[in-house]
């Protein structure tokens, strides 16, 4: 067995590192990249039916924020503290134009030891029905649901679907299991009191994994000029979020059990920080941020401190999972550290 190798369901990706949905993807030409670069799969721009979401693509803007506020310019390296900023659309072709363009990436997929998931949004329930059963029909072989894109409010009125309730994550995932039998990931927003519950009632609506979670909303002013940067609400992520992301994996872990599979997202930039995700109890890890702002090198960067990380342990990915979450103790729990408190006392 290959030490990288790791289950999500029923499959078996050849290294956790996937590509989140994003604009470089939108073509097959960027898939292709990905791949040659080691990726263990990579979820195709996000498609509905949904002309608003089509058009909102066009006025998508994106910028990069350092730990001060400042805009940073895309020609250079940003430090690791930075975070994506933008606002974003779905894919902006047809949906039959889009499938054409999923099966060939799939089908090229194959050819790496890979996979390219199929990646819809919902706008209307039972236009995601069909298209999930044309997807099935069509051959592809994953299919990801997010039913937590962080744009959804800000969209023009029915154009995304965000759901932040467990009993509506349950009636989603159960309608489209009822539908299709292929490998089913929930993607899961960041955006809501109950994420642990949310898991289970996709795990338990019959979903193969999820992933979370989405990015957050954010508005930041530019204090030179008054404006709002990037002029509205924007998605904002970065390796803030990591700890964020770990939190829920922990928590979910501790209410689902270790038998369901869990994908990371929002926080990755390298390889140590798909340990560290891994080890709060994901399976697999999505980059999205990292690939925007590092480009495609940042893959092969991080499977290669991937690698020697679990040489120097003598360990496989899959030891990894649960490893930190497995040993949380509560507060009560922990070992006391008497008058601890007195060193932040002014003398």
């Amino acid at each position: 067995m290959n030490k990288l190798n790791v289950k999500i369901g029923n499959i078996e990706l050849k290294n956790p590192l996937i590509c989140g949905s994003g604009e470089q993807f939108i073509e097959l030409i960027g898939i292709e990249k990905a791949l040659k670069h080691g990726a263990g799969a990579v979820v195709i721009k996000s498609t509905n039916e949904s002309t608003a979401a089509k058009v909102q693509l066009h006025k998508t803007d994106y910028t990069v924020i350092d730990s001060n506020f400042k805009q940073l310019p895309w020609d250079q390296t940003p430090p690791r503290d930075a975070s994506l900023f933008n606002r974003s659309g779905l894919h902006p072709k047809p949906f039959n134009e889009w499938l054409e363009l999923a099966i060939r990436a799939d089908l090229m997929a194959k050819k790496y030891n890979s996979y390219a998931i199929a990646s819809l949004i919902p706008a209307d329930l039972d236009k995601l029905i069909e298209h999930a059963k044309i997807i099935e029909a069509s051959g592809i072989r994953v299919l990801e649901v997010n039913v937590g894109a962080p744009h959804g409010d800000e969209a023009v009125k029915g154009a995304i679907m965000l759901e932040r309730e467990a009993s509506h994550i349950k009636e989603i995932t159960q309608k489209i299991r009822d539908a299709v039998n292929v490998p089913l990931w929930i993607k899961l927003t960041g955006q809501s009191s109950e994420i642990p519950a949310m898991v289970k009632a996709a795990k338990d609506a019959g979903a193969d994994a999820v992933t979370l979670m989405g990015r957050f909303m954010g508005f930041i002013p530019d204090i030179e000029t008054g404006e709002p940067i990037l002029g509205t609400h924007a998605a904002y992520g970065g390796p803030w979020a990591l700890p964020l992301t770990a939190h829920q994996l922990v928590k979910s872990r501790k209410l689902i059990g270790s038998d369901f599979q869990m994908i990371a997202t929002n926080g990755a930039r390298d390889g140590y920080d798909m340990i560290r995700f891994m080890m709060a109890g994901a399976s697999a890890v999505q980059m999205t941020s990292a690939i925007f702002t590092d480009g495609y090198a940042v893959i092969d960067k991080t499977l290669r401190q991937l690698e020697k990380y679990l040489e120097q342990k003598n360990m496989n990915t899959t030891d990894l999972i649960g490893l930190a979450a497995d040993r949380v103790k509560t507060y009560a729990e922990q070992d006391s550290k008497v008058d601890h408190w007195r060193k932040f006392t002014p003398e």
